[in-house]
């Protein structure tokens, strides 16, 4: 975005007053800072009166030079120009020559924020008195970049990381029951397996910064303890006001796989539980294990879905007799269901209703995921 304003000392917002310093000098590094689009601002010290704001402030921010002179002084426009006010007063105690520079959010005369980088120091005039000088930017078309990164930056994520995951669950699942395949074939499965987990370790680097600064630039493993998904699904509950109940059985095991891919499959169940039973009511989560995997349970107390609809209840866009205006689109235990099946899973609803049932592979104590044969996968499913 560029801004065009004219640099015009004698501009109604300039404070300067006629004959002070050497008026054309100044004049020159005002003009210099403002062809920038710089707002150049000058406050006689210690009495921290305003010399100079250039024009663009009042063009910026739709207030007067008088109003931030009150804030300076704490007299008025707090909520407006309060932080501005604040910063430069306190920036006039700075000893003669030390730089300062810092974000402070304003309001414009309309009310909306507006940030703006502060960069000021003290000077020496040659009557021994001191200015605070500096300059104000405007944050705004810098902010707006940034958002639009980050938003590009998870889409591309987003848009990368789901197929990865699907990749990644269904080489797992090959791999561990490739017994009976030859070499060549299980050469193929493991070069499939390192380039996916190549290409989801790019994605941590190049677009999960915040991410990557946070944990030291050192990929997570791609595996998830069951107590961690409990926890995520109490946390959920309790966000939603509703009593959890935890049944559990200790030690619980670790699940190889896409952490985030499970939460969200478990967040889905949860959803469902809050949507269909009364609110206050309580949802109880269980996890046992049940063969060389673990079972996860989500027990609600409302009615449970409708027999006639058990046998079509995850189907792609299919919503059950008693989700009559109720909000959703059909997808979400569809999609739960995919992600189990990826992770070589099972997904499916107790006998009455009110229950369901995720089984997943553990992790045995070599580290090697424990997958069932008879295991329902999205290769070989019939039902939608």
């Amino acid at each position: 975005m560029t801004r065009s304003t004219a640099a015009n000392p004698h501009a109604p917002a300039s404070l300067e007053r006629p004959g002070a310093g050497a008026a054309g000098t100044d004049a020159h590094f005002r003009t210099i800072a403002e062809l920038a689009g710089d707002i150049a601002i000058s406050i006689d010290l210690p009495a921290r009166t305003l010399r100079y704001l250039s024009p663009a402030f009042s063009a910026l921010l739709g207030h007067e030079a008088a109003e931030l002179q009150a804030a300076i002084a704490g007299k008025g426009g707090q909520e407006a120009l309060g932080a501005l006010g604040t910063h430069l007063a306190s920036s006039g105690k700075m000893p003669p020559g030390e730089r300062r520079v810092e974000e402070v959010d304003v309001r414009n005369a309309d009310g909306h924020p507006v940030g703006l980088q502060v960069i000021t120091t003290v000077v020496c005039n040659d009557d021994a008195s001191c200015s605070l000088v500096g300059l104000l930017r405007d944050l705004s078309p810098q902010r707006a970049h940034l958002v639009d990164q980050r938003r590009f930056a998870s889409m591309l994520n987003h848009e990368f990381r789901t197929p990865l995951a699907t990749i990644d669950g269904a080489i797992q699942r090959l791999e561990a029951t490739a017994q009976g395949a030859d070499e060549a074939v299980r050469q193929r499965y493991r070069k499939i397996a390192v380039a996916t987990d190549r290409l989801i370790a790019m994605l941590d680097e190049y677009l999960s910064p915040d991410r990557m600064a946070a944990i030291g630039k050192v990929r997570q493993p791609n595996t998830i303890a069951a107590r961690e998904l409990l926890e995520a699904g109490v946390q959920q509950l309790r966000e939603a006001g509703r009593a959890a109940v935890v049944e559990a059985e200790e030690p619980t095991p670790s699940l190889r796989g896409e952490p985030e891919g499970l939460r969200l499959a478990l967040k889905v169940l949860i959803d469902n539980a809050l949507l269909f039973s009364p609110a206050g009511s309580k949802v109880t989560l269980g996890a046992r294990r049940s063969g060389n995997g673990l079972e996860f349970t989500v027990r609600d107390e409302g009615p449970g879905v409708p027999p006639e609809d058990a046998a079509c209840i995850f189907d792609k866009g299919y919503r059950g007799s008693n989700a009559a205006g109720l909000p959703g689109s059909g997808l979400g235990l569809y999609m739960a269901r995919s992600i189990v099946d990826v992770h070589g899973g099972m997904l499916r609803l107790g006998e009455d209703g009110k229950e369901f049932r995720l089984w997943l592979p553990a992790l045995d104590i070599s580290g090697q995921q424990q997958l069932a044969s008879s295991s329902p996968n999205s290769d070989n499913r019939t039902d939608h």
